[in-house]
């Protein structure tokens, strides 16, 4: 496992979207952080973030959020490649 920032990434998957990092642009590295998820998801993962809590999501709900927070895991990876890649770019 290697230490970015306070999240935890195995290697294999650093490996993969470290290349990726590196084909962002200025521009495209800008973009990716001003990145915001739409109201409306949010409010959807709220909701099954509060069932989970309480233990009342069904198998399908389970694998929607599991599904939601592995992407936005994805995504707070990429955002922080993004922004390293603007910080050793000097942009």
């Amino acid at each position: 496992m290697k230490e970015m920032g306070d999240l935890t990434v195995p290697t294999t998957l650093d490996g993969l979207l470290e290349p990726l990092s590196r084909c962002l642009d200025a521009e495209s590295a800008k973009r990716l952080l001003d990145f915001r998820v739409d109201p409306a998801i949010e409010a959807r993962l709220d909701i099954l973030g509060e069932k989970a809590n309480e233990g009342t999501l069904s198998d399908a709900e389970r694998s929607e959020y599991e599904a939601a927070i592995n992407a936005a895991d994805f995504i707070s990876i990429l955002k922080l490649k993004a922004q390293r890649h603007l910080r050793s770019n000097g942009s």
